[in-house]
């Protein structure tokens, strides 16, 4: 029992961390970017995002 929880919040904890990392960077990409460029960035952050998913 304990061992599932552990995990859990392993699993949350990860998933906190990646969002706030998410959140960041794509608001140091975005910031000083000219805005017909910021569509190029922000699709380049969710390519790096996905690819450390691991989903394509």
């Amino acid at each position: 029992m304990q061992a599932e929880v552990a995990g859990s919040v392993v699993t949350v904890t990860v998933a906190a961390i990646m969002a706030v990392t998410v959140v960041l960077v794509v608001r140091f990409a975005v910031r000083g970017t000219q805005s017909q460029h910021r569509a190029m960035v922000l699709s380049a952050v969710a390519e790096i995002v996905r690819a450390l998913r691991g989903r394509p």
